[in-house]
């Protein structure tokens, strides 16, 4: 209440001083390098509805951390990553991915909410953090946050060829000898985690302000995989800097705004002539792993 009171009487120039703001505009900017990079991976491998179901598989974990007593952020990273893992071996095919999800989705509310009615426990809190709460963005979460900013640019730039190659072809990756398996279940844990660890932010019914938005934005902007994936991170930057300074400037919720900032830009990027993007992944030459 104390918090909600300055933040209601200060200046744009008074609330930016403030640590929680400062560290909310943090945590915003280290999304912005790695999120958006996730959003190209969804895009790329065709698994929007990923993003629902690590909603749901996040409201399980943060359930169970309330039930325990446990860190529910942590929890519903937990839950994210090992979902992220145990739907790999059912993504043969992107049909297949896609029914897995749907079944994960399923499942992960109807065990969260047996969860809450079977424990007790207030079930208010669990699904505050649905709606985010960027503003109680603590040391932890710019831990997270920070993780995926190096990790998720840094296997993208490590197994570029591959992951452009599975982006581009999945049938293609696999006869050229990447390890379409493992590849796809590493880059599965990294977009549930990143989907758990953006719930904080925008919350995780808005994730998609800080991971797809931008990434569809790039799409149309970028003409390789490294292009879209620069393209990506400097729309994101853009976004979520600019939507946080309104939100604070108009005295609204972030998480909304930030959404709303994303998609008119994505709306303008599409008045822009449509690129080629047929060079997703690297020549040939390039593409292949080396057969030594």
């Amino acid at each position: 209440m104390i918090l909600a009171g300055a933040l209601a009487s200060a200046g744009l120039g008074e609330l930016l001083g403030l640590p929680p703001v400062q560290r909310a505009g943090f945590a915003l900017l280290l999304a912005a390098v790695g999120l958006p990079v996730v959003g190209v991976v969804i895009v790329g491998l065709d698994i929007m509805p990923v993003r629902f179901a690590m909603m749901h598989v996040a409201l399980l974990g943060i359930a169970i951390g309330l039930l325990t007593g446990l860190d529910p952020m942590l929890c519903a990273l937990v839950a994210c990553a090992l979902a992220g893992a145990g739907v790999a071996p059912l993504a043969r095919t992107p049909d297949g991915l896609s029914g897995a999800m749907g079944l994960l989705m399923s499942l992960a509310i109807a065990a969260a909410l047996l969860v809450l009615a079977v424990s007790g426990v207030n079930a208010s809190g669990a699904f505050a953090l649905l709606w985010g709460s960027i503003l109680s963005v603590g040391t932890a979460d710019l831990v997270v946050l920070g993780a995926l900013a190096v990790l998720v640019p840094l296997l993208l730039w490590w197994r570029r060829r591959e992951v452009a190659l599975l982006l581009y072809d999945r049938e293609l990756a696999q006869c050229s000898g990447v390890p379409v398996r493992a590849l796809t279940a590493v880059l599965l844990v990294l977009v549930a985690v990143a989907v758990a660890g953006a719930i904080k932010l925008t919350g995780a019914l808005l994730v998609d302000a800080l991971t797809l938005l931008p990434a569809l934005a790039a799409r149309r902007l970028g003409t390789s995989l490294r292009s879209i994936t620069l393209w990506a991170v400097g729309i994101g930057v853009a976004v979520n800097l600019t939507g946080f300074l309104v939100a604070l400037r108009l005295d609204w919720p972030p998480g909304p705004v930030l959404v709303l900032t994303a998609g008119a830009l994505v709306l303008a990027v599409h008045l822009v002539p449509e690129r080629s993007i047929s060079t997703w992944c690297a020549p040939a030459s390039d593409s292949l792993p080396s057969s030594h």
